[in-house]
C-alpha cells in the first residue's frame, strides 16, 4: 500500500524525522490515512533555533505583512473546509459535517485574527511630571511553544497559532501524534501564505521527547498546551521554574442542569449534544446530567430514546450522528469506566457495548448511567460518550453538585426561569455558562477558558488572546 509520508516542517524547508509511524483511520481499520515522521529532542531544538533567529525580523515587518499571511491562510482554509473535513474526519473519527465546520472555524479564527494583526492595543497617556509623555505598547513575547490535542486537529491549532503570528511572535508547533495530516495541513497552508522561514515550524512526535524538549528549552518564552491535567501541570511546574509563560487549557467535568420548567425537548437536545456528539471528546462535554426529581423520569425516558435512534458508523457516512472512539487505547478507558461504574453500583440505562459494526473501527455505544456523585464516572473525565444521572430535589442542591468538581470549565442549565437562570450565571464556579444550549460549542470570536483545574493563565480565542501572546511595555519622553 502506498501511503503519503508527512514530513515536518523546520526553518521553511520539509524534513525527515528520526522515525515514521502510521496514521491511522478509525473508523475503517484498514484504510490508514497516510504515514508520518516522529521528530527527535533535536528536531525540536533546531525548529526553537531557527524561531529565535527569525523573532525580531518577523516583529519588524509590518503589521500588514503578517494580515496579509494569516488572511491568505483563513481564505484556503475556507475555500476547502470540504477537502480538508473529509481528511479531520478519517483521521480524527467526528462526523464529517462536524469536521467540515470544524475546518470552516479554523478559517474564521485565521482572518480574525489577520484583523487584529491591524489593531494590537496601546494608550498614550499624560504624565503627572509636566513635559513627559507616557506611551503604553504591546510587544510580542518571543518564541511560543505549541502543544496541541487530538480532539479538535484544526480548530485548536488554529486558535494558538493565529494569535501568536499577529501579535509578531514566532512558533514551534507540536500536534498530538494521532493527528498528523491536519497538521501537515495547515502547515502546508501557511508555508504557501508566505510565512517565512523560521516564523512557523511544526515538529511532529511524541510529548516525552518533542512537548518536552519545548517546555525545557530556554529559548522558548511562552508555552500554550491544551491537553490532560496531569501533563498540564507537569508543563506549569517545568516551564515555570524557568520563568517562561504559561498558558494551559485541560480537563472538565461538566454540568447540565435540568429543573423541572425546562422545555423537555430542549433539554434532551442539550444533554444529548453536549454529552454524546463528537463521541463525547470534547472537554466541554456535558457528562455530568443534574436532573431535579420532578422531571426526572421523563427525562431518562426521553433522552434514553434519543439514543435509540442515534446513528453510530463511519464518520465519512451520509446521516451518522456519533463517529468511532478515536483509538484503541481511548477505547478501552471508556470500557475501564462503564466497567467501574456498573462495579460501584451505577444502574446502566443504555449502552456500555463495543458496537462490531463493518468495516471494523472503534466503535461503542453511547452510553447513559444513573449514578451517584461519589463515583468515579460522576467525578473524573472520561472523554468518551459515557455520561451519568445525577437526581436532586431543588435548584440549590442542583448547584452545589454542580459545583463540586475540581474542575471549571463550562456548566450548563435548561430552565424557562429568567430569575433561576440569571443566579446560575453568576453562582456557576466556571469559566463559560449556557442557558438552554449544550455546554459543547463556542463562538471563535470570544474568550474560551474556564476555571480551578480545567485552566491556568489568560484565556485563549478572541481579543483576550492578547494577554498572554503579547508583554506590556511603558515607555516615557520627554516633550
Amino acid at each position: 500500500m502506498n501511503l503519503p509520508v508527512y514530513r515536518n516542517y523546520i526553518n521553511g524547508r520539509w524534513v525527515h524525522g528520526s522515525t515514521v509511524g502510521l496514521d491511522e483511520n478509525p473508523s475503517e481499520l484498514d484504510a490508514p490515512v497516510g504515514e508520518y515522521v516522529r521528530g527527535s529532542v533535536a528536531d525540536a531544538e533546531e525548529a526553537v533555533e531557527a524561531a529565535a533567529a527569525a523573532q525580531s525580523v518577523w516583529a519588524d515587518c509590518g503589521v500588514q505583512r503578517r494580515a496579509d499571511i494569516l488572511d491568505a491562510a483563513g481564505t484556503e482554509l475556507l475555500a476547502r473546509k470540504q477537502e480538508l473535513g473529509l481528511l479531520l474526519a478519517r483521521e480524527e473519527g467526528k462526523t464529517l459535517p462536524e469536521a467540515v465546520a470544524e475546518v470552516a472555524r479554523a478559517g474564521q479564527i485565521f482572518k480574525f485574527f489577520a484583523g487584529e494583526a491591524l489593531r494590537i492595543p496601546g494608550e498614550s497617556l499624560a504624565s503627572v511630571r509636566p513635559g513627559v509623555e507616557v506611551e503604553i505598547r504591546r510587544e510580542p513575547v518571543g518564541v511560543v511553544g505549541l502543544i496541541t490535542p487530538w480532539n479538535f486537529p484544526m480548530a485548536i491549532p488554529a486558535w494558538k497559532i493565529a494569535p501568536a503570528l499577529a501579535y509578531g511572535n514566532t512558533v514551534v508547533f507540536k500536534p498530538a501524534e494521532l493527528v498528523p495530516g491536519c497538521a501537515w495541513a495547515l502547515a502546508d497552508i501557511l508555508h504557501r501564505a508566505g510565512v517565512p522561514a523560521g516564523v512557523f515550524n511544526m515538529v511532529m512526535g511524541s510529548g516525552r521527547q518533542v512537548g518536552q524538549a519545548l517546555v525545557a528549552h530556554a529559548q522558548v518564552d511562552a508555552v500554550s498546551f491544551t491537553g490532560s491535567t496531569a501533563v498540564g501541570r507537569q508543563i506549569r511546574d517545568s516551564a515555570g521554574r524557568r520563568g517562561a509563560r504559561v498558558q494551559l487549557e485541560m480537563g472538565g467535568k461538566n454540568p447540565l442542569i435540568v429543573l423541572d420548567d425546562a422545555d423537555l425537548e430542549v433539554a434532551v437536545n442539550a444533554a444529548v449534544n453536549g454529552a454524546f456528539f463528537s463521541t463525547g471528546q470534547r472537554c466541554t462535554a456535558s457528562s455530568r446530567l443534574i436532573v431535579q426529581r420532578g422531571i426526572h423520569d421523563r427525562f431518562v425516558q426521553a433522552v434514553k430514546q434519543r439514543l435509540s435512534t442515534l446513528k453510530v458508523g463511519n464518520a465519512v457516512a451520509q446521516g451518522v450522528e456519533m463517529g468511532p472512539v478515536v483509538d484503541a487505547k481511548q477505547l478501552q478507558t471508556d470500557l475501564d469506566y462503564i466497567r467501574a461504574g456498573v462495579e460501584e453500583g451505577a444502574k446502566l440505562l443504555y449502552g456500555g457495548d463495543i458496537l462490531p459494526l463493518s468495516p471494523r473501527g472503534h466503535y461503542l455505544q453511547p452510553t447513559l448511567f444513573a449514578g451517584a456523585p461519589s463515583m468515579r464516572i460522576a467525578r473524573e473525565e472520561i472523554f468518551g460518550p459515557v455520561a451519568v444521572v445525577l437526581p436532586v430535589g431543588s435548584f440549590e442542591q442542583a448547584m452545589q453538585l454542580a459545583n463540586e468538581t475540581e474542575f471549571g470549565l463550562c456548566a450548563g442549565i435548561c430552565t424557562q426561569s429568567l430569575k433561576l437562570a440569571s443566579q446560575f450565571k453568576r453562582q456557576a464556579a466556571a469559566g463559560m455558562v449556557m442557558v438552554n444550549l449544550p455546554t459543547a460549542g463556542v463562538d471563535y470570536h470570544v474568550p474560551f477558558g474556564g476555571r480551578k483545574a480545567s485552566s491556568a493563565g489568560p484565556r485563549e480565542q478572541g481579543r483576550h488572546a492578547v494577554e498572554f501572546y503579547t508583554t506590556v511595555k511603558t515607555a516615557y519622553t520627554a516633550a
